[in-house]
């Protein structure tokens, strides 16, 4: 790697960090304008005070400024464009929604033909899985094309409703998406991939530019506009990243470096099946409410669920280059602790935080 990538690198973190960070103060205003503020009206909603909830136009329009800045004309391939067309659906769904609150049925058909644009225009496929037959010499299987073409648009549809589900605490889906892209960054540029991490880092700057105004006490929301926008870029940006490894775990790193929202959404939908709900029903039961309602501050929920992606993406650089015996131990730990988490009701703590909130709520009143 020459020193004009470093430098194409450095400088799209850069821009993105800085025009995120100045572009969030006027969208936060815009939010006024147009009416697209979140007011607390359920007791899934952990703020007390309306907030401005489209901040996520200010994260795109970072990203897009950096990556324009930062790529040359030969980076400008098939993959990218079909890239940012499918985030410009998305883009639009995501402002509309914050604006009209859409119905969930809509939002995904759109989820899904922003997925079939990444597919057909960018020619972005899971084209094979890693062989779990360790027995076998075939170190892959390849994929039927409308398999691969049904894998691939799970995938994103998935990914992207995933970080939209960890969306529900002041800075938690900035910070986690942030600390995702690190991982991404760092396997792309040891597999040479040298766009994905150009782009990987123009989001991570774009949600750390974000995190200032985003961060508890929040003083606006990315809201679906900036959650589903992020899930859907790493999503694509997993495939390109990392899937098209031939190496036996290829598979495993992307479900392990997304693997803090990946466990989450595959918990919901569990959860509100076995309960007789749709799983696109919104809850109470996330990891990040079920650790807030443990009696852990926003602040403290949001810190243990940053380091629990920290460690995962850490695992998840260690199993690409190798080093099972250690991504295996730390991937242990973060499982132990995730299904501790998970299983503990509320049930221990429930009349002890209802109590606390309720004189919160009091306090507030008053």
């Amino acid at each position: 790697m020459n020193n004009m990538n470093y430098a194409s690198m450095i400088f799209a973190f850069v821009i993105a960090f800085i025009f995120t960070l100045a572009a969030t103060p006027v969208v936060r205003r815009f939010a006024y304008v147009i009416g697209a503020v979140d007011i607390p009206k359920d007791k899934r909603r952990v703020h007390k005070r309306p907030t401005p909830r489209i901040g996520g136009l200010a994260i795109i329009f970072g990203f897009v400024v950096a990556v324009l800045v930062a790529f040359s004309r030969d980076d400008w391939t098939r993959q990218t464009i079909g890239t940012l067309a499918g985030a410009g659906i998305l883009a639009v769904l995501g402002i509309v929604d914050d604006c009209k609150e859409l119905n969930a049925k809509l939002k995904f058909v759109v989820q899904i033909i922003a997925a079939l644009v990444v597919v057909f225009v960018g020619n972005i496929r899971v084209a094979f899985i890693s062989n779990p037959n360790v027995f076998s010499e075939a170190s892959h299987i390849m994929l039927p094309t409308w398999i691969s073409v049904t894998v691939t648009v799970i995938w994103i549809v998935f990914i992207t409703n995933a970080v939209n589900f960890i969306d529900g605490l002041d800075g938690l889906a900035a910070g986690v998406s942030a600390i995702m892209s690190m991982s991404l960054v760092f396997i792309s540029i040891s597999t040479h991939n040298y766009p994905i991490a150009i782009m990987g880092l123009a989001l991570m700057g774009s949600c750390f530019g974000f995190l200032p105004f985003n961060f508890n006490p929040a003083k606006i929301f990315m809201g679906d506009t900036g959650s589903t926008f992020l899930g859907y870029m790493l999503a694509v940006l997993s495939i390109q990243g990392m899937f098209k490894s031939y190496a036996v775990i290829s598979f495993a790193v992307p479900i392990i470096m997304l693997g803090l929202p990946l466990f989450d959404a595959m918990f919901a939908m569990i959860r509100r099946i076995l309960s007789g709900k749709s799983p696109m029903v919104a809850d109470r039961g996330h990891l990040h409410h079920r650790l807030y309602d443990m009696g852990f501050s926003q602040k403290q929920t949001v810190f243990i669920l940053y380091a629990i992606s920290g460690v995962l993406g850490i695992t998840a650089i260690l199993l690409a280059e190798q080093r099972f015996l250690r991504a295996m131990l730390l991937l242990m730990c973060v499982l132990i602790f995730l299904l501790i988490a998970s299983t503990m009701g509320k049930n221990s703590f429930v009349h002890k935080v209802d109590a606390k909130h309720e004189e919160e709520d009091k306090h507030e009143e008053n």
